[in-house]
């Protein structure tokens, strides 16, 4: 049976877009979760909910328990992953409230556990990390909705909280980056160890710094656009999640 997992953040969990709702608390072998589970139904479909950063989005990147989440997930069941992200654009064609679906990731984070498998010796393969199948089917419904998208692009995700120098965000570009987060690592990585297929459903929401003529990227900025680009994402979870299989 198909039960989504959904990481993303405010107003998902809209009395709107959830049927059934209950919430949950979880605890897993790797400690307490970020955020209440929010268990319940999409267009019919269960779904599980959980706030990345906390329901007040008080947890900061460097601090989330990327093991416990993944592993609650796992732990109720869930089949897929659709994760909701704010990233900043390294490119020009990936224009600020563009939805974006990434193929590939580069891993610059320092100070966070990466993996499951921490007394045992396990090599996950790790050549396609996101899903082939669910991004095909959230760029299916982005055309279904009129929605401006791009995908199979590469995401890099630093430490944080702080965000990128110029030079950096130059250096970025230089490596293949298109767009830039704080929260995929290792999230993703946790994921395809618990063997659970995963996607990030990504909002831009600025040009970070590199960018001649913007504004550098604020937080102000990335929460305002996230608020902005919220309707969007229910409308393509509305839509995607009836077609999961």
């Amino acid at each position: 049976m198909v039960k989504i997992g959904i990481i993303g953040g405010s107003g998902l969990d809209d009395p709107e877009l959830l049927r059934e709702a209950v919430e949950k608390n979880a605890q897993t072998r790797y400690g307490k979760t970020s955020s209440t589970l929010t268990c319940g139904k999409i267009q019919g479909v269960d779904v599980v909910i959980l706030a990345r950063h906390g329901k007040g989005h008080s947890i900061p990147p460097s601090k989330v328990n990327y093991t416990a989440n993944i592993q609650a997930l796992k732990d109720e069941g869930c089949t897929h992953i659709l994760a909701a992200t704010a990233v900043g654009s390294l490119c020009e064609e990936i224009k600020p409230g563009n939805l974006v679906f990434p193929s590939q990731v580069i891993d610059l984070t320092k100070q966070r556990q990466m993996t499951f498998f921490t007394d045992t010796v396990v090599h996950t393969p790790m050549a396609e990390p996101f899903s082939k199948k669910l991004r095909s089917l959230l760029c299916d419904a982005c055309k279904d909705l009129g929605f401006s998208y791009n995908t199979d692009v590469t995401i890099i995700t630093i430490e944080g909280p702080r965000f990128s120098t110029k030079a950096e965000s130059f250096m970025f570009r230089a490596l293949g980056a298109d767009i830039i987060n704080m929260s995929t690592c290792p999230e993703i990585f946790l994921a395809n160890e618990a063997g659970i297929p995963y996607q990030s459903i990504a909002m831009s929401t600025d040009y970070d710094c590199w960018k001649e003529g913007e504004e550098p990227v604020t937080f102000e900025m990335v929460m305002e656009r996230m608020k902005e680009n919220a309707d969007k994402v229910k409308k393509l979870l509305l839509q995607v999640i009836p077609k999961i299989r």
